[in-house]
């Protein structure tokens, strides 16, 4: 619908129907990447046909939402645990899904009032608050743990006698989800109208479109041509290495958590972790093998070199390549009159930015533990941790050199391009 005026065009009502397509299109399209990636794990022969609540679950923490496990283990026993992981994958189905849904309307219009944005978006977010509420009550489920053949097996008689019946469950915690669920929103929505360049702005943020957006845009273009190349290297994996579900499971769950680990261990960053139990990175094996170690290990070029050759330097050289690309395509998408030292100083801040964001969404904090008569982990495969996580101040310190260096290397090669053009149009 639109409603015209007598002093200019149509302008378009962005209304309750299209905020609900933009709604529903991102959680069907989350939930088919989770329950595909899930699917792929092996998550449809959990007991107590718990799948679709997995399902949910997983949706949940992929927008930064919080769920908590819980067990008991009656009088003799108790369980305990903690999760923290995004499935990025899930995560940016959704945001791209969104993002595009809320520029749509808007899209053939140089300038926009920011009521018009702010009730647009705000549609969204009353409609999108709805669907985490619903999404945060159906992610739970409790499982009842079997004690197998091994010693803790043998204790069945103690267990019938004393109530042993170890038991482990998930919920979602609803109004944490449903505050950083918003806030997850909030930023789609902003990122988008940073890097769009066909998005309206109110008059009053014209003045930014020449300095945000053309960093911004090249840092999307960064993390999401990163992906793309994971993508490519997986596909390859699973058609020549065997494991091809296994290699789904991590493309459809994990992708852009191993291809941005990946783009910030190229700049030279050290992420600390540790492996132990029956559970694993949802990465590729030589990550796992890595960090299976006795105590916390270090994951970054020098011990990936040294585990498994020399062909893992070329994370660095494709970390130059993708730099130096988008730093270059960021200085010739700019207007005229930009110093070299401001393209420099922007992708630095740019970058670092981008790198805090990935450290924020990558890092990994599982644990899950049975323990009897207050004696831990006697589990027998029941017990485990996976962490992971970076060393933040060298990361963001790195990150700000490359971007310095990357944008001034590009800003300069644009600049001698454009003065090249310049003379010989004269």
């Amino acid at each position: 619908m639109s409603a015209r005026t007598s002093s200019g065009p149509a302008v378009p009502r962005h209304g309750w129907a299209q905020a609900l397509v933009t709604v529903l299109g991102a959680l069907a399209a989350m939930g088919a990447v989770a329950a595909l990636g899930l699917w792929a794990a092996g998550a449809t022969d959990l007991p107590g046909d718990a799948f679709p609540q997995v399902v949910a679950a997983t949706v949940v923490t992929a927008v930064g939402g919080t769920v908590k496990l819980s067990g008991d283990a009656g009088g003799l026993g108790g369980t305990e645990g903690g999760l923290a992981v995004i499935p990025l994958s899930v995560t940016l189905t959704g945001a791209l899904v969104i993002g595009w849904g809320f520029l749509r309307p808007p899209r053939h219009r140089a300038v926009a009032g920011a009521p018009e944005l702010g009730g647009w978006a705000a549609r969204i977010a009353a409609l999108w608050l709805l669907a985490l509420l619903g999404l945060a009550l159906a992610a739970r489920h409790t499982f009842e743990i079997s004690l197998g053949d091994g010693p803790l097996g043998d204790l069945g008689d103690l267990g019938d006698l004393f109530g042993f019946r170890p038991v482990v469950g998930f919920a979602a915690d609803v109004p944490l989800t449903v505050l950083i669920g918003l806030v997850w929103l909030a930023g789609v929505l902003l990122v988008s109208l940073m890097v769009s360049r066909g998005a309206p702005l109110p008059g009053g943020l014209l003045g930014f479109q020449a300095s945000v957006r053309p960093a911004a845009l090249a840092m999307v273009r960064l993390l999401l041509a990163s992906v793309v190349i994971a993508l490519v290297v997986a596909l390859f994996v699973a058609a020549t290495r065997g494991h091809p579900v296994e290699t789904f499971a991590v493309m459809l769950l994990g992708l852009p958590n191993v291809a941005w680990l990946a783009l910030t261990v190229g700049l030279g960053a050290t992420w600390d972790g540790r492996v132990e139990g029956p559970f694993g990175l949802p990465m590729p094996q030589v990550l796992d093998e890595v960090l299976r170690t006795p105590d916390v290990s270090e994951l970054n070029l020098g011990t990936l070199v040294e585990h498994d050759g020399g062909r893992w330097w070329w994370l660095l050289v494709a970390d130059a390549v993708l730099l130096l690309t988008v730093a270059f395509v960021m200085a010739a998408l700019s207007p005229p009159g930009v110093r070299i030292w401001q393209y420099a100083v922007r992708m630095g801040v740019a970058l670092a930015l981008t790198v805090l964001t990935i450290c924020l969404m990558v890092r990994i904090s599982a644990r899950i533990g049975l323990s009897v008569l207050g004696i831990g982990d006697l589990g027998e495969g029941l017990s485990g941790e996976v962490l992971l996580k970076p060393r933040l101040w060298s990361a963001l310190g790195l990150a700000l050199l490359w971007g310095l260096a990357a944008g001034f290397t590009g800003a300069s090669v644009a600049h001698a391009t454009r003065r090249r053009r310049g003379g010989t149009g004269n």
